[in-house]
């Protein structure tokens, strides 16, 4: 089985032009990217030193968070591998179609990026330039189920689900590619985060919390408000449960009829939503009695490791060269083939 390098930071970001040194232990951990004369933190750098870092959800490749992101997935993929890369990202199928083009020509090709060096080394400004030789881009939950069949070794016809925090996502999955009329592509866990931050704020005043802050609330289960500790977890699982009702249910239902059912093996969930047990139960007790239910290995990298497969097809089989870039609403993935 083939093993992946893979980093992963925080899709968020803050303005930031006051000088820090020495404040992160690596690139990964210090990004400071200066886009316009104006420096941004980015990633584990704004949760630490930022303000209210935040992101826009399902952004497309001409505003600024997505373009930051990228950077940083360029910036981290090229202190390890190096020039010329091939890179596949994706998008959901709500914004594939419109952003697909747009985002192969901002990553393709030469790319200047300026970033500070000082929150992790003596260093101080420098400038490089990254070079793609290749950008693809495609479906989350179809790199999703590339990633099944490649790494985790499914093989027939299956389900594959994507939970992500701004998109949920769901195929048929058959040996010769995706059913298309049974993809589905709704809202994703983030329904659930404001269903839960709207029963806080009728007891608790959320003192301008943003929805990064919200959502790390709901992925911990408890949240700190007046200097007092506040477990979410049934409300939580309220927020959930309702999610699922409302949402998930009712829009696989609608997606998936007795045959697709009758000519698959398996489901398999995958993203950011698989983490939660919660969500996971309401899967199985639906489904237990109808088909295999089955939280994929690596579920949060799935889509990047499929992102990575892509571009190792694409550029002839050079591992040394193939990234899959998964910038997602929640979290960006960088991955990469481990090399001897």
């Amino acid at each position: 089985m083939e093993q992946f390098e893979i980093e992963q930071i925080p899709s968020v970001f803050e303005s930031n032009n006051v000088e820090l040194r020495f404040v992160a232990k690596d690139l990964v951990n210090g990004l400071k990217i200066i886009e316009d004369d104006q420096a941004y933190i980015v990633g584990n750098l704004a949760l630490n030193e930022g303000i209210s870092p935040h992101k826009n959800i399902n952004s497309s490749p001409s505003e600024l968070d997505y373009k930051l992101l990228m950077k940083a997935g360029l910036l981290i993929s090229n202190q390890k591998l190096g020039s010329p890369l091939t890179i596949t990202t994706g998008f959901p199928f709500s914004t594939f179609q419109l952003y697909k083009d747009e985002a192969v020509a901002l990553i393709k090709g030469e790319t200047n990026i300026e970033y500070d060096t000082s929150t992790y080394s003596k260093g101080g400004r420098k400038k490089i330039v990254t070079e793609v030789e290749n950008a693809y881009v495609m479906p989350e939950a179809v790199a999703c189920a590339l990633a099944m069949r490649k790494h985790n070794q499914a093989n027939g016809n299956f389900f594959m689900l994507s939970l992500g925090y701004g998109t949920f996502e769901a195929i048929f999955s058959t040996e010769g590619g995706l059913v298309q009329r049974s993809s589905l592509s709704t809202f994703g866990l983030r329904y659930a985060v404001n269903l839960l931050a709207a029963e806080l704020s009728k007891q608790y005043y959320l003192d301008l919390k943003n929805e990064h802050q919200i959502d790390s609330a709901f992925r911990n289960s408890f949240i700190f408000l007046n200097r007092k500790k506040v477990d979410l977890t049934e409300m939580r699982r309220d927020a959930l449960k309702r999610y699922y009702q409302d949402v998930i249910s009712p829009g696989m239902r609608k997606a998936f009829d007795d045959k697709d059912f009758e000519k698959s093996k398996a489901m398999y969930v995958a993203g950011g939503g698989a983490l939660y047990p919660e969500l996971v139960e309401f899967f199985e007790e639906e489904f237990k009695d109808i088909i295999h239910f089955e939280v994929a290995e690596g579920a949060p990298y799935l889509a990047a490791v499929g992102y990575c497969y892509n571009s190792l097809a694409a550029n002839g089989g050079d591992r040394s060269k193939a990234v899959g870039l998964d910038i997602g609403n929640s979290s960006t993935v960088i991955c990469n083939f481990l090399n001897e």
